[in-house]
């Protein structure tokens, strides 16, 4: 999926450790979340389906990846 991210406003998890080890999400996308490594503000950035991204978000809540 290919979406112009020029003037994203991206932000951290409020759940954020502050360890180093967060993605970034950028709002105001309604089909699509893009997400980035906030170590690597300027590499790339991916971007999937609103649908995708909730199952992924409701799969790490339901624990089916482990104690992350």
């Amino acid at each position: 999926m290919k979406v112009d991210l020029t003037g994203a406003r991206w932000r951290k998890s409020t759940f954020s450790d502050n360890g180093g080890q967060c993605i970034e999400v950028a709002d105001g996308f309604p089909s699509a979340v893009p997400v980035r490594d906030s170590k690597d503000p300027h590499g790339p950035a991916l971007t999937f389906s609103a649908d995708a991204f909730a199952a992924f978000v409701a799969a790490v809540k339901g624990g089916e990846f482990g104690d992350v």
